[in-house]
């Protein structure tokens, strides 16, 4: 005979039956019978300060472990404040269950203490939703949120449940299997696609891999990996690709498009063959499509149907999970007979040419004695890491010197936010990955602004003893709006300046752990060193050079050859 139980006792039970270990979130009035209950279970949660954070840290979870990140809030301001998270996870495809409270049934509708609409707000903002306003459809829903939220193209899943079902009672029956007669997911690939791409490979003098964020969604890095070394194509890898394919691998080229290398974006506009790997053509890699990859055939695999075709028609689409497609693909090449001596031959002037551009442009590697360069701080920090740690970021200039200058050599090391580019992510999602993956040196680094979106943070990082190395990148400014206002308005600067930043020794104090400024280039690698070394949280305020830009950039507009390389002043001087 089945248990009797609470509906807060079933969801708990279901979530441990889907392995959550932790959750993060903030409690309410509506949701204080599945706390109740959380009091004596193993599942560990971890209050957060703000529930927006509370995805965050799900999400950083997420990215860092391959799992469904979980997270939980109250009705009314509770869940409304998960929206922007949850966007976010939307938008890069982050498997996410989020729990919300909502108040009784017989309230729904009626403008009672503390409703909203979730299921309608956050329609836009998921994969999928649910309000559960009947106790028996609970433990389906629960696994069927777990399910649709880590199949197919992964991405956040909300469950909206009346304050009644938590509170009443009923019989447990555990769910043997997923029925989602409307739900379809293509994992294995048309075989004959497969075949037409090893063709297509075999025929191509200058092949490119062009491969995103949906290889580690798939857990594919390894099977990727052997692609790379059965083709011998160079590789470049989106922003949320970044760690697929080791950086010291001798086929990576870099990150393209709007911040990309120059290597990397010449690489995209002459190649005859684009090999599109779990990517969406998304406009920050392509610029102005018209100008984006022109001389190649485009060869799509993607697990999302709506991606093919959306933005630029493939010649080969190929609808799979790359899990499964890419060993198909490693399986033919490997049995395909070689390239003819031309095209091997043609294939090596392609490769020179490239480590040619990449001679010719690296990424900046400027340094100063008077004042601290932001791509100095990278590089130390790359230093540092050895491409071995986590590296979390908040949204602006400082993710692109980290996205250029930081190595990573194993998957899931890189954690930002690509499509949505919410400020404040870095110090929250750097608290899921810590919790996630406790054997790993985590930096946060963060800009000024987005630092100061998420300080009330510090207090879950010191209540945890978190090691999280907080690195803030402070130039003074909202560094990427001044950059465009500077270059493209005239440097008519409004409202970017940050006239107010708290002392960070004493800011880190008052949360019970260190943190030091560092204002002088030759300070900054022993206030890193200091920072690592020390076993416990470090916050380290680094003043930066105000006005730098990011280079090369790609404007509005533009296709991703056009590049401004550097300052006006010396792409001037050069030019003569």
């Amino acid at each position: 005979m089945s248990a009797l139980m609470s509906g807060a006792r079933m969801l708990v039970e279901c979530l441990v039956r889907e392995g959550v270990d932790c959750m993060f979130g903030y409690p309410g009035g509506v949701t204080l019978p599945f706390y109740d209950v959380l009091y004596d279970r193993q599942i560990r949660h971890i209050l957060v300060r703000h529930e927006e954070n509370a995805v965050f840290a799900a999400e950083g979870y997420a990215r860092a472990t391959g799992k469904v990140g979980v997270c939980c809030a109250t009705s009314g301001p509770g869940a409304t404040n998960l929206t922007t998270g949850l966007v976010d996870a939307l938008m890069d495809s982050i498997p996410i269950v989020a729990i919300t409270g909502q108040v009784s049934t017989m309230l729904i509708g009626s403008d009672a203490f503390q409703e909203a609409d979730t299921f309608g707000i956050t329609r836009s903002a998921t994969k999928h939703n649910y309000l559960v306003k009947n106790l028996e459809d609970l433990p389906r829903i629960v696994h069927e949120a777990f399910y649709v939220a880590s199949t197919g193209r992964p991405g956040p899943v909300l469950v909206d449940i009346a304050k009644d079902v938590f509170q009443g009672q009923g019989h447990y029956q555990p769910v043997s299997s997923i029925h989602l007669p409307g739900y379809k997911v293509f994992t294995e690939g048309h075989a004959g696609q497969v075949k037409r791409a090893v063709q297509l490979l075999r025929e191509s003098s200058r092949p490119l891999v062009y491969a995103g964020g949906g290889i580690l969604a798939a857990g594919a890095a390894g099977e990727f990996r052997e692609f790379v070394e059965l083709t011998d194509a160079p590789v470049v890898q989106t922003l949320m690709g970044l760690s697929a394919l080791p950086s010291e691998h001798p086929n990576f080229i870099s990150m393209p498009g709007m911040h990309g290398s120059y290597a990397a974006n010449m690489a995209l506009t002459e190649t005859d063959l684009l090999i599109a790997l779990g990517v969406r053509f998304d406009d920050r890699v392509t610029g102005r499509l018209a100008g984006f990859a022109p001389h190649a055939k485009v060869i799509h695999v993607d697990i999302d149907p709506a991606e093919i075709g959306k933005n630029r028609a493939p010649e080969v689409p190929i609808v799979g999970d790359l899990k499964r497609v890419l060993p198909k693909l490693n399986k033919l090449l490997s049995e395909a007979p070689s390239a003819g001596e031309r095209i091997s031959e043609e294939r090596r002037a392609w490769r020179r040419r490239i480590r040619q551009w990449k001679d010719e442009h690296p990424f900046s590697a400027e340094t100063s004695d008077s004042e601290i360069k932001p791509q100095s701080l990278m590089r130390e920090i790359d230093r540092l890491s050895g491409g071995q740690a986590i590296v979390t970021t908040d949204v602006g200039q400082h993710q692109m010197w980290a996205a250029q200058l930081i190595r990573f050599n194993e998957p899931r090391l890189w954690i930002t936010s690509g499509g949505l580019g919410s400020m404040g992510f870095g110090v929250p999602s750097a608290i899921g990955a810590q919790f996630a993956r406790p054997d790993k040196l985590v930096f946060a680094i963060v800009g000024d602004g987005g630092f100061q979106m998420s300080i009330p943070e510090l207090s879950t990082i010191a209540a945890n003893g978190l090691p999280i190395k907080i690195v803030v990148m402070n130039n003074g400014y909202l560094g990427m709006v001044r950059q465009w206002q500077t270059l493209f308005f005239n440097n008519r600067l409004c409202g970017v300046q940050l006239d107010c930043f708290p002392d960070a020794e004493k800011l880190a104090a008052a949360y019970g752990f260190q943190g030091a400024v560092v204002e002088k280039p030759s300070e900054l690698a022993a206030a890193l060193e200091r920072a690592v070394r020390h076993p416990g949280p470090y916050l380290l305020n680094v003043k930066v050079s105000p006005m730098e830009c990011v280079y090369p950039m790609v404007p509005a507009g533009g296709a991703i050859s056009e590049m401004v390389l550097g300052p006006p002043q010396a792409e001037a001087a050069a030019a003569i």
